[in-house]
């Protein structure tokens, strides 16, 4: 009669532990879609209009506290999207990079777009650095710098007004402490910023600015690839 009964509770125990194996497992697998969703869903209206209006707002520059993304942070961003002060985009045609700029590197900006990390920054003057997340999926966000990027990728960063042109000429992984590299320079170049795959170190790459043009002068198929939908899209 124990034995019968320690049986039937093995039973029971190894049957509860196998249904919450299931519901932790359909747990993440939908969350990974909400995620995504929500993320997929972000298509701000950029105009000159806008991001002159978006300049002089307010903006968190506090890289430090910048968190992993998760659920919880993509919703509270989706949120808060219309805070969010967009002030222009920025396209990696080789590697299909194509997100929107937003001001400052707070949780939500960085939840959604690339995020600029001085307060003083002009595209086509100086150092312009951006920084955004590397995440699993290999096409999201700034995930296409880490595992495609090449010396020699054109860069271009739009205003709506003008189109400035980067060629990329370092590419190094860096410390998360250094700093240094989103300093201000005389020479005109950009700076973008990612984590490696461990979090504790920085896929830095910087280009040299090569040329502008007037956005509505440059030719149909970079504006078509601006007005084209962003990598965050899934």
């Amino acid at each position: 009669m124990l034995n019968t009964t320690n049986s039937k509770w093995k039973t029971i125990f190894k049957g509860t532990v196998i249904i919450l194996l299931i519901l932790v497992s359909l747990g993440l697998i939908f969350n990974e879609q909400i995620e995504d969703q929500l993320v997929s869903t972000y298509r701000p209206i950029i105009t000159a209009k806008t991001i002159q209006q978006n300049k002089r707002k307010h903006a968190n520059y506090d890289f430090d506290n910048v968190k992993a993304l998760d659920l919880q942070s993509v919703a509270k961003s989706r949120l808060n999207a219309e805070r969010i002060p967009v002030i222009g985009s920025i396209l990696v045609p080789k590697v299909k990079v194509h997100l929107p700029i937003a001001k400052g590197t707070s949780n939500t900006t960085l939840a959604l777009t690339a995020g600029t990390l001085r307060a003083d920054q002009k595209m086509g003057k100086g150092n312009y650095p951006l920084a955004g997340h590397n995440m699993m999926k290999k096409d999201v966000l700034f995930s296409p710098l880490y595992f495609k990027s090449k010396v020699g990728d054109k860069v271009y960063l739009t205003d709506m007004k003008q189109i400035y042109t980067y060629k990329i000429t370092i590419r190094k992984f860096i410390k998360a402490t250094d700093t240094s590299v989103i300093k201000q320079t005389q020479k005109p170049m950009i700076t973008l910023i990612t984590c490696d795959s461990t979090g504790n170190n920085r896929l830095m790459l910087r280009g040299i600015l090569i040329g502008h043009e007037s956005f509505n002068q440059a030719n149909n198929k970079l504006q078509k690839q601006f007005s084209n939908k962003f990598n965050s899209q899934l």
